[in-house]
């Protein structure tokens, strides 16, 4: 009798830690095939196969993203949430939300460590305000090597360590975060007026963007608003700003970047390196 409780625990014990490592490792998967390996492929299929996991209740999670609801990065995040719904046979279930559905952008690391969220989908960027280091793990300056690179020092090379210190040591935040989705060097972005050919002219220019490159280039002598993405077009309309950097064409096109500037200046340095972040609740993850 006492093996088979003990088997029964065991069991238990290795479902739970099942679900919580899928949860987890999913941000990964969609961004690295490595972690697949947590459940068998079906042959012919590109998709894991459903692991087999007791048929009890599904456990129910909400998220809420930094993005507004038509945003590509949305999409992303479904991707997410579509793979922990595979990888762990519908057990996970997760209630995606756009942002402002629950609390603004910037808020999210916030509601998440609260507990008022489950996940939360972000930039390290979107933090910068609580700690300046967040620019590591977005904004810092160039270092000679691209998003991938970043990926492979995150999962393998003491950048989650790292990350985790500061998070949670240092800011005392109840969460844990996994990287996903690099992302390409960005542009210098959107700009009213074509007339900034030297670094002459962005002295006064009222300009969006985030993180340490909003320190820079106030140093340089731009006036500059850190903004949401769904807040950037309205603040160009009214003339709170004058231009503004956000991410690449196809995301900066769906919130309508071209209807409010004809200008667009590629090649810049503020972010060389930039990867998407899922933020859990601590609580919530280890009670899995």
């Amino acid at each position: 009798m006492a093996d088979e409780t003990n088997n029964e625990n065991s069991k238990g014990s290795s479902r739970r830690e099942f679900l919580k490592g899928g949860l987890y490792a999913a941000g990964g998967a969609v961004a690295a095939t490595a972690v697949m390996n947590m459940g068998s492929k079906d042959e012919g299929s590109s998709e894991p196969a459903a692991p087999a996991v007791a048929t009890n209740e599904p456990i129910v999670l909400k998220m809420q993203t930094a993005w507004g609801g038509g945003n590509i990065w949305n999409d992303f995040a479904r991707e997410y949430v579509d793979r922990v719904h595979s990888m762990s046979g519908g057990r996970i279930q997760i209630d995606l939300l756009p942002s402002g559905a629950v609390v603004k952008a910037f808020q999210v690391m916030d509601a998440v460590s609260d507990g008022v969220l489950d996940i939360g989908h972000d930039v390290p960027v979107y933090w910068y305000g609580k700690n300046k280091a967040a620019s590591l793990f977005g904004t810092g300056p160039v270092w000679g090597g691209n998003a991938n690179n970043m990926m492979s020092w995150w999962y393998a090379g003491g950048g989650r360590e790292l990350y985790r210190e500061l998070t949670q040591d240092i800011m005392g935040m109840n969460v844990v975060g996994a990287f996903g989705f690099p992302m390409p060097s960005q542009p210098f972005g959107w700009f009213k007026d074509d007339d900034v050919t030297s670094v002459n002219d962005i002295q006064g220019l009222k300009y969006r963007t985030v993180g340490l490159a909003a320190d820079l280039l106030q140093e340089m002598g731009m006036s500059v608003a850190q903004l949401p993405g769904g807040e950037i077009v309205p603040a160009m309309e009214r003339g709170v700003i004058d231009a503004f950097e956000f991410n690449n064409p196809s995301s900066d096109s769906d919130f309508g970047a071209q209807d409010v500037a004809k200008n667009y200046y590629l090649g810049s340095y503020h972010q060389a390196s930039e990867s998407f972040e899922w933020l859990f609740n601590r609580d919530m993850l280890e009670s899995l």
